[in-house]
Parts: structure tokens; C-alpha cells; sequence
């Protein structure tokens, strides 16, 4: 196994396969040039391409915002909780839970899936999950959320739509990795999959003290990054206010009030119209790359993920 340091020298030298190709998109310092360099691009053959424009250089804020959320919905699945809860992993140790979770996607969306290191991230990722008797169902529904909320999100806060172009990338993109982590009968269109989020979480969101448990760890660690531990009591209407009230039955949270929901998500409008007025990324916002709480010194794809 490498050592930190050598994982942290590897982290800053390889770059992802499409960065080369960035800089030739036309018109690619206006604000629309991505966008309209996607809008030729094939959604099935180059989703990979797609998804790595749309996270690292489009919406890297609001796919990471809208991804932290979507952990919730998953903790409104009373099965998931239960298995979470018995590891201990997301009440032990919820910083390096995430992080873990975080730089393996991240391997795999940047590098994409046959690059080495995206290679070695996915076939990590399943070694983890080959750990656990988890239900299929909830391997399509938890693959569901990484579909659909980005693009739920973007539509309502971003600086622009998400392109149908966009939502088909992200179809194909997760489907092919849900294929390569041998999850089966899977929706086969992104509004198959839409229909079959709302209708599985009408089913299966249902209290539990498992989901409560793991919700208020996420959700505390979540405000620990902006504030002391004596003001989380404060901080925490600020990230109910962004979750539904059905979801937030299901993790036992209470519902911020009225006029901090319109705040909040006016808030967060007013943002995605400032961004819209802004010249584009020039550089890609690698998560790999950034720097890490869990891994302060770097660190090697093997490291990552629950303990044995």
C-alpha cells in the first residue's frame, strides 16, 4: 500500500482523462459554453464526460449540497438505518463515513469507471458493500437518489435548468455503475426511476429511532463544519428547512418554521441568480484533490471505507 505522502504526490499529478480536452470547447469562458458543449455530446456514449462537465465545472457547489441531502432520504428507509446503526460506522466515526463515501464516488466520477483509479475506487466500493447483506431494493433506491436530486436541486436553486441532455448523462452514468455493482432490476429510464423514487419512499419512509439516531450524527456533523457545538441548537432549523415534511417524519426531526423555510430557500435562489452573473470555472473543483478532515496527509484508494 502507498504510503500518504506518495498518495498525496499521486493525488496532485493525475488528472482526470477529460481535462485535456477542456480547454478546445468553444466559447468556453462564457457562462452557457459548457452547457452548450454538452448539448453535442451523446448522453449514453458520453456520460461519463457529461457528468464530470456537470459536477466539477457547472454545479460542483450544488451537486455536493444536493447530494449531503440526499443522504437524509436514505435515512428514511428503516432497513438502511438498521444496518448503519449495528456498524457503527455513521455514529462512531461520521466524519470518516462520509469522507469515505465522498472520495470513492469522486474517484470514480472524475477518473471515470475503467481509468485505474476509478477502477480500483468501484471495485473498493463493492468489496465494502460485499460485506453486508444489503436488499437490492435499496441498492436501486439509494442509486435512485444520486439520479435525481442533483438535477431537483439545480431546477431550484441553480443558475440555470438542467438540461434533458444533463438528466439522461446522469441516467446512464449511475445505471452503468448500478450494473458494475451487480444491483439488478433497475428502472430503465430516468423517469422510470423518478416514478419509482416517489413511490418507494411513500412506502418505506417510516419512523424509526434507528433513523433518528442517524440523521441527528449526519445533520450534527453537517453544522459542526460552521459552528461550535453550543450554537448547533440554532443551526439546525437552517438544514430542516431544506427537507420535506414527510422525510422529516421519518427521521424524527421537527420542521423549521415557516418564514425560516421561505428564507432559506429565498436565500439560496438569490445565490443561483449572483452565480449566473459570474464568468464560468476555470478549473475543474476535484474533491480528490481538496483538502480532507480523515486524511489530512493523503491518502490510497485501499484506505478508504468501514473497517474490517
Amino acid at each position: 500500500m502507498k504510503s500518504h505522502a506518495e498518495a498525496a504526490a499521486l493525488q496532485e499529478t493525475e488528472l482526470p482523462p477529460w481535462e485535456a480536452r477542456v480547454n478546445s470547447i468553444p466559447n468556453r469562458h462564457r457562462r452557457f459554453g459548457i452547457r452548450d458543449y454538452i448539448q453535442t455530446l451523446d448522453p449514453e456514449q458520453d456520460c461519463q464526460e457529461i457528468s464530470y462537465l456537470f459536477t466539477c465545472y457547472e454545479f460542483p457547489w450544488d451537486v455536493t449540497r444536493s447530494l449531503e441531502l440526499a443522504l437524509f432520504r436514505v435515512f428514511g428507509i428503516t432497513n438502511s438505518t438498521r444496518l448503519l446503526v449495528k456498524t457503527g460506522e455513521f455514529l462512531e466515526r461520521t466524519q470518516k463515513r462520509y469522507d469515505d463515501t465522498v472520495l470513492i464516488l469522486s474517484e470514480i466520477l472524475e477518473h471515470g469507471y475503467d481509468n485505474p483509479r476509478g477502477h480500483a475506487a468501484l471495485m473498493r466500493m463493492n468489496k465494502q458493500h460485499g460485506n453486508y447483506r444489503i436488499p437490492n431494493d435499496e441498492y436501486v433506491y439509494t442509486l435512485s437518489t444520486f439520479i435525481l436530486e442533483p438535477a431537483r436541486w439545480i431546477d431550484r436553486f441553480g443558475y440555470r435548468q438542467v438540461t434533458e441532455t444533463e438528466k439522461q448523462a446522469a441516467f446512464h452514468f449511475w445505471s452503468e455503475l448500478g450494473r458494475r455493482m451487480g444491483i439488478r432490476d433497475m428502472p430503465g429510464s430516468y423517469d422510470a426511476f423518478d416514478t419509482f423514487n416517489r413511490a418507494y419512499e411513500r412506502e418505506h419512509f417510516r419512523y424509526s429511532n434507528d433513523n433518528e439516531l442517524i440523521a441527528r450524527a449526519t445533520r450534527n456533523l453537517f453544522l459542526s463544519w460552521l459552528l461550535p457545538k453550543p450554537l448547533w441548537r440554532l443551526g439546525a432549523p437552517f438544514i430542516h428547512a431544506l427537507l420535506d415534511d414527510p422525510l422529516l417524519a421519518a427521521v424524527g426531526l421537527q420542521p423549521a418554521p415557516r418564514w425560516m423555510q421561505r428564507l432559506v430557500r429565498g436565500i439560496l435562489q438569490l445565490r443561483g441568480r449572483f452565480v449566473r452573473l459570474l464568468p464560468p470555472r476555470r478549473s475543474p473543483w476535484l474533491r480528490t484533490k481538496l483538502p480532507n478532515r480523515s486524511y489530512p496527509d493523503g491518502y490510497a484508494i485501499g484506505q478508504l471505507g468501514a473497517r474490517p
